[in-house]
């Protein structure tokens, strides 16, 4: 169960659809610079344009480009391993300082958005568990194992995160793997306000993206994630 909110109720929400990869990395970026004078919450959804993987901010590009295939490669914003975006439901949230995500540790932080997840889906009939404690044999790539927390399926890894805490606020970056066929992106999306209204107590608003927003986030990929030199930089 998502626990109380506190006094922090107000949540945005944003599906803006599909994406190029730099894109993609640049508007959760954006999102997170803007979370202090922003004041609330921010959950976006959102889907890929083309096929694309991302990988952590402080991986090694050599090793996410030997691990796979897929082109564009960016680096992300956030930690955690490589994830390709062929099919997958993807979301991130952004977090001003001062509400009370912010001051959870990582690891709850963590847990706390996969039962949300897990609760979204039951909404929708999928019975689904929070892995006990970590299981991978290939460190480094996100969805070859779990780490504790993660959202499973028939043992199978469902759902995975990672995240950033910065002076701006928290960003949360999430990939869903494809859940059965019966399932589909938008009904999740639904179900995931329902639950937080439900549960967590959160007031929705839907956000109208500013144009400072906008040109921030062209200006990030022309200086970063649109760039060779800085996803390769390491």
């Amino acid at each position: 169960m998502i626990p109380p909110a506190d006094n922090e109720t107000r949540w945005f929400w944003l599906d803006s659809g599909p994406g190029a990869a730099a894109w993609n990395m640049a508007m959760d970026h954006a999102l997170l610079e803007g979370s202090s004078s922003r004041g609330a919450p921010i959950l976006r959804f959102y889907s890929w344009a083309e096929p694309a993987a991302t990988f952590g901010l402080l991986q090694r590009y050599a090793d996410a480009a030997r691990w796979t295939m897929l082109r564009p490669l960016i680096r992300r914003p956030t930690g955690g391993g490589l994830v390709p975006h062929l099919d997958d439901w993807t979301y991130s949230i952004a977090i001003p300082p001062g509400h009370p995500w912010y001051a959870r540790r990582a690891a709850d932080s963590y847990r706390l958005l996969h039962a949300w997840i897990q609760s979204a889906f039951a909404i929708l009939g999928l019975d689904t568990q929070l892995a006990p404690a970590r299981q991978t044999d290939a460190p480094g790539q996100c969805f070859m194992g779990a780490e504790a927390g993660d959202l499973l399926w028939h043992g199978r890894k469902l759902a995975g995160a990672a995240q950033r805490r910065t002076r701006q606020g928290l960003l949360i970056q999430g990939s869903i793997q494809p859940p059965p066929p019966r399932l589909n992106p938008i009904d999740w999306q639904t179900s995931m306000r329902q639950s937080g209204a439900d549960r967590g107590r959160i007031a929705w608003s839907p956000f109208n993206t500013p144009a400072p927003l906008s040109a921030k986030v062209e200006e990030l990929i022309r200086d970063r994630y649109g760039r060779a030199e800085y996803n390769e930089k390491r």
